[in-house]
């Protein structure tokens, strides 16, 4: 009897009075956390030999277990408490002061726990985003605070809160209201705040948010000018949350920096239109990651080696100091600062909603690229471009987000696609120009690092690269002769006549063997230069192409069969898995599969090459008179446009038998000059098959280095043999009937 009693009086407690309880427990608490300041007399007590943390976390529980008692969207006695007498306001300002120490870190916990714990929407009522707002702007405020973990976490939360309802970006960011412009706090009464006799909030959350945000503002909002942005909040020096997570981003503790990175990339994937639109007219966001991706671009040392700049691996944002060597070479910490905030800014543009994505890129070309970089790569100090030079190409090794992509190919090769011409004059994008000038500088540095930029260019995929680098002046097949009705022999004299002006009396010496190719040979195969026979109508045989290239370097000049190293074969597995890698790259660019025809072209289009062809074409004519690793770059890049599936490249720059137009020039006719220089200089060498095998021992590292004469001589021919190689192997991989071409 007596337990059934007990049992009728503990129900009697938890269904008729659990609101009276637990108000009154929950006003105790207050009271017992405000009397603490009324009655203590030392300052210097730190809050946790206090009782403040445990009364806030019986606050906290009581507030919790409240809402679990209420129907969804019921407001709870408790909850009316903290919101009519302003508790979050009085703890935030308890927090600013810092008293008693350590009390910033408490109110922090506080606030991300009843923001994160209770489930009803709170962060629409003024006396709650309102103090959000103040804690916001005095935390971050110095580099290594003691609360950093606390103001990620409650940075993390209110991320959270946004992403699912994006309308609390009005209420977040500076409190603007979208309907009038003005100030939330000032705007108080139109969000239906107004207090009923028992101090209980009236008005809903939910009509709140619909008065906000609604469907009206939004669309005008959508429609806001791009450029139209809020004049009043980017210039504001107090801290929101978008600042507060940029400092917290600059942190020196790693898993802090992590995590705020990852809070910021929450906040800015919003999935409506007129939030992100919002989160970039009504704050810093654009500016405040930009500034600090050109802070650390500054930071890092002008006396930094290119050579070390090339030699950093690929860095990661989420391998916070990832190096385990920071005393390596000077300045490796600020490289890898820069470059990890750079992979930041790229995996951010991917990851974000496309308004947000775009208006980054914008800050980081107009601020990074033309602000920074551009009058530096333009400057006249070598040491200088080469360093800027360096830098540049690890930026475009490292960045991979399509939209930052399109801004760093704009900003390096304009936007132009009609043909080039030779009258073209440099200012037309001036800095496209230089690069290309720089190509063949006086310097040979300069040169190099610059034929490595753009190798490392022309493996993005990126169709406007190599469009503008050299497809567009090759769209008209101009470099190809057309002969008029009755006009054949005409046309044959004007090339017999322009090979004269080439000084090439007979065509190479080729060889009537070849080792290792798994080709049929055939003696003395037809070579082709300028002069030579007319491409027939029916597909020309691969084999014929490969061995025209095969048989370009005379064996005098060639070493490769007496060493014992990989055979031709190799060479075509490499080229093989090259195109392959090239023609994914490639897939969604829509190319043609046959050349344009001959009919619909302008027979009176007047063709160039093109200044990148020309001055790759200059190097090449140079190749026995240039260091051995300008001339291994010059090949490679060459090597790399021939790898592109594209029938008008397979044509030019593979194709030994066109008929080329007078004045025209492809790479065939090039590398035939080149043999006929190299045959009038084996004649003036003695012994040249011996030393020129000794050279090609020491650059396998077979035998010891020593000086010998002719030595830059001696390794352009083993470049060239290596290169003419490649070329066949190439042209095998995309010729072949049974390859992908």
């Amino acid at each position: 009897m007596f337990s059934r009693l007990g049992a009728f009086l503990q129900q009697a407690v938890e269904t008729q009075e659990p609101s009276i309880d637990l108000l009154e427990a929950f006003t105790e608490h207050w009271k017992g956390l405000t009397h603490y300041y009324l009655e203590t007399t030392d300052e210097n007590t730190p809050v946790k030999e206090t009782d403040i943390p445990w009364r806030l976390k019986q606050m906290l529980d009581i507030l919790v277990y409240e809402e679990k008692q209420h129907p969804a969207g019921e407001t709870g006695p408790c909850l009316e408490y903290l919101l009519q007498h302003k508790i979050l306001e009085t703890l935030s300002t308890l927090g600013k002061a810092e008293y008693p120490p350590g009390m910033r870190q408490q109110v922090f916990l506080f606030f991300s726990r009843v923001l994160g714990q209770v489930q009803h929407p709170l962060l629409h009522y003024l006396n709650v985003h309102r103090p959000v707002q103040k804690l916001l702007q005095f935390g971050s405020n110095v580099l290594g605070s003691a609360t950093e973990k606390e103001e990620v976490q409650f940075a993390g939360v209110l991320c959270a809160k946004i992403k699912q309802d994006p309308a609390l970006l009005t209420y977040i960011l500076e409190g603007k209201n979208l309907l009038t412009g003005s100030p939330q706090g000032d705007a108080g009464s139109s969000q239906g705040e107004t207090l009923a006799t028992n101090g209980a909030l009236t008005a809903s959350p939910e009509q709140d948010r619909e008065r906000s945000m609604g469907d009206v503002p939004c669309a005008s909002l959508a429609r806001k000018p791009k450029n139209s942005v809020s004049s009043s909040s980017p210039l504001r020096k107090e801290n929101n949350l978008i600042t507060s997570l940029i400092n917290l981003c600059k942190s020196q503790k790693s898993r802090v920096a992590l995590k705020a990175q990852e809070n910021l990339l929450l906040l800015i994937s919003v999935a409506q239109q007129a939030a992100a639109t919002y989160l970039v007219q009504n704050s810093a966001l654009c500016c405040l990651v930009t500034d600090h991706l050109c802070d650390l671009y500054n930071a890092v040392p002008t006396s930094a080696d290119p050579a070390d700049i090339l030699s950093l691996e690929r860095v990661s944002w989420r391998l916070q100091n990832n190096s385990t060597d920071e005393a390596s070479f000077p300045g490796k910490g600020s490289l890898d600062a820069f470059f990890s905030w750079l992979d930041y800014c790229d995996h951010l543009v991917r990851e974000a909603h496309p308004v947000v994505a775009d208006a980054v890129t914008e800050a980081i070309g107009e601020k990074l690229f033309r602000g920074i970089l551009q009058p530096q790569l333009l400057q006249m100090s070598e040491l200088g471009i080469l360093t800027s030079t360096a830098m540049l190409m690890a930026m475009v090794r490292q960045i991979s987000a399509p939209a930052l992509l399109q801004e760093l190919v704009t900003f390096l090769l304009g936007t132009e696609r009609q043909p080039e011409a030779i009258t073209d004059s440099p200012q037309q994008h001036l800095l496209r120009s230089q690069l290309i000038e720089h190509c063949n500088h006086l310097s040979d540095e300069i040169s190099l690092a610059t034929l490595r930029l753009f190798e490392e260019l022309l493996r993005k995929p990126h169709e406007h690269i190599v469009y503008s680098l050299v497809l567009r002046n090759l769209e008209e097949r101009s470099y190809i002769l057309r002969s008029q009705p009755g006009q054949e022999e005409r046309s044959t004299h004007e090339q017999e006549h322009y090979e004269d002006t080439l000084e090439l009396e007979e065509d190479p010496y080729f060889t009537d063997e070849f080792l290792d190719t798994g080709f049929r040979t055939r003696k003395k195969p037809m070579a082709s230069s300028p002069r030579g026979p007319a491409r027939p109508n029916e597909k020309t045989d691969v084999n014929e192409i490969v061995l025209s290239f095969l048989g370009l370097v005379p064996d005098e000049a060639k070493t490769s069969s007496y060493l014992e190293e990989a055979g031709y074969d190799t060479y075509v597995h490499d080229a093989l898995r090259l195109f392959q890698e090239c023609s994914a790259n490639i897939a969604s660019w829509n190319w043609p599969q046959a050349p344009k025809p001959l009919e619909p072209c302008d027979p009176q289009a007047a063709f160039y090459e093109g200044h990148f062809l020309k001055v790759l074409f200059d190097r090449m004519t140079r190749i026995l008179d240039q260091p051995y690793g300008l001339n291994l770059q010059m090949t490679s890049v060459l090597s790399r446009l021939a790898l592109f599936p594209h029938p008008h490249l397979h044509e030019y720059l593979l194709d030994p038998y066109l008929n080329l137009a007078p004045g025209c020039r492809t790479l065939f006719s090039v590398l035939i000059r080149v043999i006929g220089d190299l045959m009038q200089r084996i004649q003036r060498v003695s012994q040249f098959p011996a030393k020129l095998l000794l050279v090609r021992r020491q650059l396998m590292g077979l035998v010891p280095e020593e000086q010998i004469d002719h030595m830059t001589l001696f390794q352009g021919v083993v470049v060239l043999e290596e290169f003419c190689k490649e070329l066949a192997a190439i042209a095998f991989v995309k010729f072949t009937p049974e390859g992908p071409v």
